[in-house]
């Protein structure tokens, strides 16, 4: 079964956290061992060979830096745009040089869709994994002059926020609606065709946002609000909302967002019980709310600064993703609906934004 991953962190764990994700995972573990500037060193669930061996012929991969307004946040972000958008084209020459090595193509129209949909691919005849180019909160963009640039080469969706108060959205534990650069932001994705990504959006911004954008959007990693109470989550009227627009809900690995009641740094996969079962759970609830399983997929986020202390105790790398259709199957969950959650319902969504 082939999947399609709607997010992941890909280049900033290439740049940042200096991961050579050509190599096998457990390389990428043994070079970290000694390290501890990060609470994931070691840990790391995601590189292009598990990729290819989970069967994930294509990913959304990010592109993010946020600014910073408050000195003192627990999330790291940059002093100006422009430091930011200088990370961005970072991240970007990096996914260049996988294009060129090979290792990914990029996919920003149908017909590339349609060339990496083609090609064969297995852990034994290796194909580029496809790459579709994702902007996680808006900061970086000094003028919106950039998003144009960033589109010229290749960017196809965007989330406006991350956490907390940005330059042009309210995300993550802020609220309040989008400002007029914002506002006018939302007019500029809608015009260029991209996919608007909800994600981040506080409350108030989620709810702006589905009112002035009529574009095609998605939840690219999100989890239920009613399984896990956290402003992060998408509470059952959003998810209503969200199916109504025909969008898609990717379901997030990230622990916190699995199992109620995680504490970071104290919790643990093995304290909690968390496994594949949880994940499971959360796209079952979307699937409950739509009334069928056309409305949900995978955005795991893995390696999204976090690894296996912070993930389901049954996973080990993203390949053990493949071991979710068996869960939903139990569950009484059809072929038809099994494909469509792994990349079809995600598929779909790709090609009505490339009409």
């Amino acid at each position: 079964m082939m999947f399609f991953d709607a997010h992941l962190d890909l280049a900033m764990n290439a740049i940042e956290w200096n991961r050579d994700l050509t190599r096998p995972l457990s390389d990428i573990r043994q070079r970290e061992a000694h390290l501890q500037d990060k609470p994931d060193r070691g840990r790391g669930t995601v590189c292009l060979p598990e990729l290819r061996r989970g069967g994930f012929q294509l990913v959304v991969g990010t592109q993010i830096a946020r600014v910073e307004h408050n000195a003192y946040s627990p999330v790291f972000g940059w002093s100006s745009p422009a430091q930011a958008w200088a990370m961005t084209q970072a991240q970007r020459a990096w996914y260049r040089a996988m294009e060129e090595a090979g290792e990914m193509t990029l996919v920003h129209d149908r017909a590339s869709l349609d060339r990496v949909l083609a090609q064969p691919s297995s852990p034994h005849t290796p194909s580029p994994v496809g790459l579709i180019l994702s902007l996680e909160g808006a900061d970086s963009l000094v003028t919106l002059a950039h998003l144009e640039r960033s589109y010229a080469d290749g960017l196809r969706a965007i989330g406006p926020a991350h956490y907390g108060p940005g330059v042009y959205a309210n995300g993550t534990n802020a609220t309040g609606g989008f400002n007029a650069r914002g506002r006018e932001l939302l007019r500029e994705i809608e015009r260029l065709g991209l996919i608007l990504d909800v994600t981040h959006l506080c409350d108030d911004c989620f709810h702006e946002a589905l009112d002035l954008f009529h574009g095609t959007l998605w939840a690219s990693h999100h989890n239920s609000r009613t399984l896990v109470p956290h402003d992060r989550q998408l509470s059952d009227e959003m998810i209503r909302l969200l199916v109504q627009r025909q969008a898609v809900i990717g379901v997030a690995l990230d622990a916190w967002m699995l199992v109620p009641g995680w504490v970071r740094g104290q919790t643990t996969p093995a304290s909690s019980g968390v496994r594949l079962t949880h994940v499971a759970d959360h796209i079952d609830h979307v699937c409950q709310i739509a009334g069928n399983a056309q409305h949900v997929g995978i955005g795991s986020d893995l390696d999204g600064a976090f690894g296996t202390e912070q993930t389901p105790g049954d996973l080990d790398t993203i390949a053990d993703l493949a071991r979710l259709p068996d869960i939903l199957r139990s569950r009484g969950y059809s072929d038809a609906d099994l494909e469509a959650i792994a990349s079809g319902n995600l598929l779909r969504t790709l090609r009505r934004a490339w009409k």
